[in-house]
């Protein structure tokens, strides 16, 4: 409302992506089958409850404003769907969505074109590709909200060889859907659904159940060092979600055919396999938003009630290229911060040195890089989504074998299984990696070229492969210009790319990214104009 310029009372449609209504049938007949608690069962409606009355919390965290609109509650999945097609580049495209679970379903796909999106099919509660990885996730000691990733990074580590085992865990059918035997996991009596937030770190309860135990061996504690074992779990719960993914993929494709996909949902994270869309299934092309999961559904639910009240007005012609959509800070606000600090800066012993020349400002900046030094970069707007894509990020040298080593020590501090991004220019992608598509939100993993591995160890992960970025003039052109003077000074034209953090959501304002620098031995910190050194 601030960005727009407009009060409460301009708005005439809040579109939220939860729906009560949606497959009230199939929940009232689990409830009264499954055995599951009436304590849960109140629990969750009076939650959801809560969140249904949108207009009632706008009331009572606006007081001062007043809502006239009407809110449109758009089904989860409809939701991530819409999120996808919507704002793709394509007029035709298969849509899926797999996540852990909303609105009673975790999976569903569908056809859009010029007429909207249409809901082909759902895979419904308690069967979810999301409740597995995760439930995997926590039984390899990883025990919070979103450690997926982990998994992910963990995996090439490890060989498949409980895959057969797993197979008892999920089932695929040849209509491409999915089953879970449910004796391995706990959520569907409702006992894996206690999430919690300690030190502000939200963890989910336990999905899995002792039969996993059984089956797989003892969990790990996440206090306990990582075995061999646990890598191979790690890589076969990859395998095991590739499987149950291309056999969906496969299914939808016989279903409505076409060359175009688009992907979203949580499970829309896993860039792994994302990278692999191409030559595992018959879709020629790919698109797959910033922000995947939920978050995204803001997006889907906006697009999607918007197609629908629009009329004639609606038609599509927005597609979503970039996702720098967040927060900004102007010169005067990024001054203002500088000088509330300066003390701090004089007593670390820093230089602070306004460059108003872009292009020399990114030539100073990329010579830091190539000395090895550490970069915080803070431009322009914030991302959309999870991934720090070049206005929010931590840049090194990519050609750095111990550059892992330098970012965890000085700021990270993360796993050292955990692999780094590489930011390049798209015209140098074809000369460095195994494909030539545009990845503009880095939600694909890509073999790096045999040739080029040697060069850029920094971002090349053990089998060979990294969750590139491509970088364009039109969606970035300071980024680029930066990872150009890199080029220029070295000859490759990437850069390493980490979220702007240190075990802390990702910088928004410039007070955060002047916290982080100092509190961490980060070198250099470009903020705007503004180069910072130490």
């Amino acid at each position: 409302m601030s960005e727009a310029g407009i009060a409460l009372a301009d708005i005439e449609h809040v579109a939220v992506n939860s729906d009560n209504r949606a497959n009230r049938w199939r929940k009232i007949a689990y409830v009264l089958t499954s055995g599951v608690s009436p304590g849960y069962v109140l629990s969750r409606l009076r939650q959801r409850g809560e969140r249904a009355d949108i207009a009632g919390n706008l009331e009572r965290h606006l007081p001062e404003q007043e809502f006239r609109g009407t809110v449109h509650a758009v089904e989860h999945h409809l939701c991530h769907l819409a999120s996808a097609f919507l704002v793709s580049p394509y007029d035709k495209a298969v849509a899926v969505s797999v996540d852990g679970f909303g609105d009673f379903s975790s999976a569903a796909w569908g056809l859009g074109d010029a007429g909207g999106i249409a809901i082909g099919g759902r895979v419904h509660f308690p069967h979810s590709l999301g409740v597995f990885y995760e439930a995997m996730t926590q039984f390899i000691g990883f025990p919070h909200y979103g450690d997926e990733y982990k998994v992910m990074g963990l995996a090439p580590y490890g060989e498949p060889r409980v895959v057969e085992a797993m197979k008892e865990i999920v089932r695929l059918r040849d209509d491409g859907t999915f089953e879970l035997a449910l004796r391995f996991f706990r959520h569907a009596s409702g006992e894996g659904a206690n999430y919690q937030v300690k030190d502000g770190i939200p963890s989910g309860g336990r999905l899995w159940s002792d039969a996993l135990a059984e089956l797989l061996g003892p969990a790990r504690d996440p206090a306990q060092p990582l075995e061999d074992r646990h890598r191979d779990i790690a890589r076969s719960a990859q395998a095991t979600y590739e499987a149950a993914f291309f056999n969906l993929l496969q299914a939808v494709h016989r279903r409505y055919g076409g060359e175009a996909l688009v992907l979203a949902g949580g499970c829309a994270y896993n860039s792994v396999a994302n990278g692999k869309v191409l030559e595992r299934s018959p879709f020629k092309k790919l698109y797959v938003q910033s922000a995947g999961g939920d978050a995204g559904g803001a997006i889907g639910a906006a697009f999607a009630t918007w197609h629908k009240v629009g009329g004639a007005s609606a038609r599509r012609h927005f597609v979503m290229d970039h996702a720098y959509w967040g927060p900004a800070s102007t010169p005067e606000q990024i001054a203002a911060a500088i000088a509330e600090r300066r003390a701090d800066f004089d007593a670390a012993g820093c230089t602070i040195e306004r460059i108003a020349d872009e292009a020399t400002l990114c030539r100073r900046t990329a010579e830091a890089i190539s000395l090895g030094k550490v970069i915080g970069w803070f431009q322009g707007r914030l991302e959309w989504g999870p991934r720090a894509l070049g206005n929010r990020s931590i840049l090194g040298d990519p050609r750095r074998t111990d550059m892992k080593d330098i970012l965890n020590l000085k700021i990270k501090r993360r796993e050292s299984f955990r692999p780094f991004a590489p930011s390049i220019l798209r015209e140098a992608v074809p000369d460095w990696f195994e494909t030539d598509a545009d990845v503009p939100f880095m939600m694909q993993v890509f073999r790096i070229r045999p040739e080029k591995r040697r060069e850029i160890p920094a971002v090349t992960h053990v089998d060979g492969s990294g969750r590139l970025q491509t970088v364009t003039w039109a969606g970035n052109p300071r980024y680029a210009r930066l990872i150009q003077s890199f080029r220029d000074i070295t000859g490759v034209p990437i850069v390493l790319n980490t979220s702007f953090n240190e075990n802390e959501p990702v910088v928004c304002r410039p007070a955060e990214a002047i916290d982080c620098f100092l509190r961490t031995k980060m070198d250099v910190l470009v903020l705007g104009d503004t180069l910072i050194q130490r």
